[in-house]
């Protein structure tokens, strides 16, 4: 399972929950899971959330596999300039 943790604002949608455990291959697969456990979240995971895997930076992630014991963190797009 892939430790995945949520940063800034997310967590209001969420009870303050920032960190858990999910089963997923892809993030779309993470995404769709979170969406169904926490439903207020559901709406911003679509409007398009930078996501961290073991380290490295996504933008548009949601075909990245995710491995087992992966390290994912969710935060808020990063403005490009």
């Amino acid at each position: 399972m892939a430790h995945v943790t949520l940063i800034g604002n997310l967590r209001q949608y969420t009870g303050d929950v920032t960190e858990l455990h999910i089963e997923a291959g892809t993030i779309r697969q993470l995404f769709r899971k979170l969406g169904e456990m926490f439903p207020e979240l559901a709406p911003h995971l679509e409007e398009g959330l930078a996501v961290a895997i073991d380290g490295q930076i996504y933008q548009d992630a949601l075909l990245e596999p995710i491995g087992d014991d992966a390290e994912v963190h969710i935060l808020p797009q990063i403005a490009g300039g």
